[in-house]
């Protein structure tokens, strides 16, 4: 047989996926186990999105749509980025598609070709790298310490910048780490990606879900040049509790906008008809669901934080947004628990899910081998419970 795409073979399953088939298997079998990694709320869909869907199945609402999105939604997606975050965007540069990594992957087709760099500061969502790779881009990886609250920095960023330079991925704020960049620090990148003509994909996924009062800076708001540089990643899914709706939306230059709508077109087509009207109805309905879940993460993101700072050779720095936590294994690496060497993430996720009978997120795969990530986009009850087992799993 003739060999396959070299670029499909490349590309690697995620790396967390073994430790999420073994704690469904343990969940299957009976098994008491308690699951960190869900990156969805567990929260419904409120019920005037979910009853927008119903009525657009009633209403026959269920032939294609412009390849890009239906006309409503994104002058919606217009008014929502107006209102939240003081962009301006026209219709024709928002691009809707089936999610917001689906969203990734059309804007990468738009911008790159084979042997382009993209810049992806790290620790990273594991599937930014393999979305590179997919193609035909190189990953450059720019590690920002913890010591850095996990945040890229102009001279870094202008440290990995070669001629080879097509984009930067920016992730505000970042999986897995829940911190935000404030607005000296983006005026620092974007004058950077200014200066070397650098595309951004700018995946603002979270900016619904930023804690203390603290002020969103949407990059595109800087200047007229880090505008049309960037191409702004959003969607439904974590703001309004709309995963499983798969709608995501990208808004870009016109030149940018048409090149992805073009892609679409001969690809995937439109998104789900049914679920471009329950994003309508989340975009322009009733707003108030979305602080609810905001003031909930809020309350259990403090909690996590105390009290993982309080268990001895593991601590964490305080997420500004999202609903992660990053937990340090920096003193445990090197040591014997439960009769298992633990020589990085991996090995602590997979002796703690077996032992200490909780499913944690390794970031190995993340681009921070020493870390693992927990969601608490989980119940207060469950977050307790895993806690004290994590206590209890450290003393034995």
């Amino acid at each position: 047989m003739k060999e396959l795409s070299r670029l499909a073979e490349a590309v690697q399953a995620s790396t967390t996926m073994a430790i999420d088939a073994m704690f469904k298997q343990m969940k299957a079998d009976g098994i008491d186990v308690i699951g960190f990694g869900a990156g969805e709320p567990d929260f419904d869909t409120p019920e005037n999105i979910k009853a927008a869907g119903t009525a657009a199945i009633a209403q026959n609402m269920t032939r294609y749509t412009p390849a890009a999105g239906t006309p409503a939604l994104r002058q919606a997606v217009c008014d929502r980025m107006k209102e939240d975050c003081g962009l301006s965007y026209h219709p024709n540069q928002v691009i809707v598609t089936s999610g917001a990594k689906h969203t990734v992957y059309i804007a990468l087709r738009a911008l790159v070709n084979p042997g382009d760099e993209v810049i992806l500061p790290a620790p990273f969502w594991v599937s930014y790298y393999e979305l590179i790779k997919m193609v035909g881009g190189v990953p450059v990886i720019v590690t920002a310490t913890e010591a850095e609250h996990f945040k890229l920095t102009a001279e870094k960023l202008e440290a990995a910048v070669t001629p080879k330079t097509k984009a930067l991925i920016l992730n505000n704020p970042c999986n897995p780490t829940g911190m935000m960049y404030n607005r000296q620090e983006l005026q620092a990148i974007a004058d950077v990606c200014v200066k070397h003509d650098i595309y951004v994909l700018d995946d603002e996924i979270y900016y619904g879900l930023c804690y203390d009062g603290a002020e969103f800076v949407s990059l595109p708001t800087l200047g007229a040049e880090i505008h049309d540089l960037c191409i702004l990643i959003n969607g439904v899914s974590k703001s309004y509790a709309m995963t499983g709706w798969r709608i995501g939306y990208a808004c870009a230059n016109d030149r940018i906008a048409k090149v992805m709508a073009n892609f679409l077109s001969h690809s995937t087509g439109s998104p789900c008809t049914i679920s471009q009207q329950a994003a309508l109805e989340a975009l322009s309905g009733d707003q108030s669901q979305v602080g609810v879940m905001r003031a909930a993460f809020e309350e259990r993101r403090d909690y996590i934080v105390r009290r993982m700072n309080a268990i001895p050779r593991v601590s964490c720095i305080r997420p500004e947004g999202a609903f992660y936590v990053m937990m340090n294994l920096e003193e445990l690496i090197g040591k014997t628990l439960h009769g298992v060497e633990i020589k990085n993430a991996d090995d602590f996720a997979d002796v703690f899910l077996k032992q200490g009978l909780v499913a944690v997120v390794p970031c190995t795969g993340f681009g921070a081998p020493h870390f693992v990530r927990w969601s608490y986009a989980t119940s207060m009850e469950n977050i307790k419970e895993g806690l004290d087992r994590l206590e209890r799993f450290l003393a034995e």
